[in-house]
């Protein structure tokens, strides 16, 4: 495959992030519950930060938002723009960390679902909007590795 055919599906695949993320944000991570025979209550992101937000936890809600919001979407964004020739290549390395404070939401997730299970104080369990998240993060991660081999082999310009 040739570089220009590698830099358009890139791109492509990059900008359907700017779509996914946000379907992640909404859909359920978690459906949740005190005991086994009550409904579960569904858990999504979105949901999480208002929850943090209005029970008085903002300073945390921020911490979540940057890792779960902000990193994910100015990574995208600042891909895009490298893509697009927009940016000069010295970005990468921010575009990097980037990656890595959204892979670190992941991480902060998997271990609040093991602490709740290991708890035993009602019922956790994984849904379908935690698996998207982490295909999105794990995606814009893939990307963000094949640019930078991209750029040090031929260049983005």
């Amino acid at each position: 495959m040739g570089p220009r055919r590698l830099r358009s599906i890139l791109t492509v695949l990059n900008l359907a992030l700017l779509i996914l993320f946000p379907v992640a944000w909404a859909a359920p991570l978690l459906r949740a519950g005190v005991l086994p025979f009550f409904g579960l209550s569904e858990i999504s992101i979105l949901s999480g930060l208002h929850s943090l937000w209005t029970g008085g936890e903002a300073a945390l809600a921020i911490v979540v938002a940057g890792f779960a919001l902000l990193a994910p979407m100015a990574k995208t964004v600042a891909l895009a723009l490298l893509h697009l020739s927009r940016a000069p290549l010295a970005l990468l390395p921010a575009v990097q960390l980037l990656g890595k404070l959204a892979m670190a939401d992941v991480f902060l997730i998997a271990v609040y679902v093991t602490i709740a299970k290991g708890l035993s104080l009602g019922r956790v369990e994984t849904a379908w909007g935690l698996w998207l998240f982490t295909a999105c993060v794990l995606l814009s991660f893939g990307i963000g590795v094949m640019t930078a081999r991209m750029a040090k082999r031929d260049g983005l310009g």
